[in-house]
């Protein structure tokens, strides 16, 4: 007969999940449920933040399926519309100007953000860097302008480009909306560079590299995040711009998008349907850029830091 040696396994040896030695276990102090590596505060937290996105989101699928919705079907009861009429969004080009608006839109936008860094990096930049006299005094006022909206200047903005023979063209929504977001970019891109150490722009130019060099292959990838934030927000403050388009320019095609959709808005009826779909076409760009934006400012936070 037989005997049936057990071995104890060794009290140093890793445990597995059946107690056999040498296999994978788990952290001690780490809560498991249900065998997931999640604890249950972070499924809570997870199942919250599901939430909260399903509330923001859903204004946004609601305009979604009314762009789709048939005429006919524009006031009834149901979410979910009987069938989806795509035909929507080739009408809505085709009965306004919708294509030349959304091309207006995208100068202005583009233009204005272009302007606002081409003046504001390098007013930021010598800002963060110099110590010259009336500094504080200086950034106060660029703060202080921000108080100021366009909608309360409309009849001097109005006069003064009546006087420059500028209304009814794109130049006076680009200078306007470069205007009003110039502030808000040279306060950012200060407090951005004024964080960069400078010794890193003097170990550039010890190898060789000029003040220019060391501001394009040092500062500036630094600076990045703050560079995007900027970009974001101008950008986006100007394609939703509508007083100072509806009052500067009169002209249908000349008009942004922001003005061109309030064209469905007659005085007796509403086109719904064609409304939602212009919105829905006025939002694609914002998502395109904030898609193609994002991995720059990952990629910005580290970029330049080693050397």
């Amino acid at each position: 007969m037989s005997t049936v040696v057990t071995a104890e396994p060794d009290a140093g040896a890793p445990q597995g999940p059946a107690g056999v030695a040498g296999g994978k276990g788990t952290r001690r102090g780490k809560p498991v449920l249900g065998g997931s590596k999640y604890s249950q505060k972070q499924l809570w937290f997870g199942a919250l933040a599901w939430v909260i996105a399903i509330v923001f989101v859903a204004p946004y699928i609601e305009m979604a399926i009314t762009a789709l919705r048939p005429k006919d079907e524009l006031t009834s009861d149901g979410y979910v519309p009987s069938k989806f009429e795509w035909a929507n969004f080739v009408d809505v080009w085709d009965k306004s100007t919708l294509g030349d608006n959304l091309k207006v839109s995208l100068l202005v936008a583009g233009m204005s953000t272009l302007l606002v860094l081409v003046v504001s990096l390098p007013a930021a930049y010598y800002t963060a860097r110099k110590r010259f006299r009336g500094r504080g005094v200086f950034l106060m006022l660029v703060l202080v302008t921000q108080m100021f909206q366009p909608t309360s200047l409309l009849v001097g903005l109005y006069r003064e480009f009546y006087i420059l023979d500028l209304l009814d063209s794109y130049w006076a929504l680009v200078l306007v909306n470069g205007a009003f977001n110039l502030a808000f970019s040279v306060w950012i891109l200060t407090a951005y560079f004024s964080a960069i150490p400078v010794e890193l722009e003097e170990a550039a130019m010890i190898d060789g590299a000029s003040r220019l060099g060391a501001l394009r292959r040092v500062t500036l990838p630094l600076a990045m995040p703050g560079i995007v934030t900027a970009v974001i927000f101008t950008f986006i403050a100007a394609w939703n711009e509508f007083t100072v388009a509806l009052v500067l320019v009169t002209t249908p095609d000349k008009q942004p998008l922001t003005v061109g959709i309030n064209s469905f808005l007659g005085a007796y009826r509403v086109e719904w349907q064609y409304l939602f779909a212009g919105s829905v076409v006025a939002i694609v760009p914002v998502v395109i850029l904030f898609a193609y934006i994002e991995k720059h400012v990952v990629s910005g936070l580290t970029a330049g830091s080693v050397k």
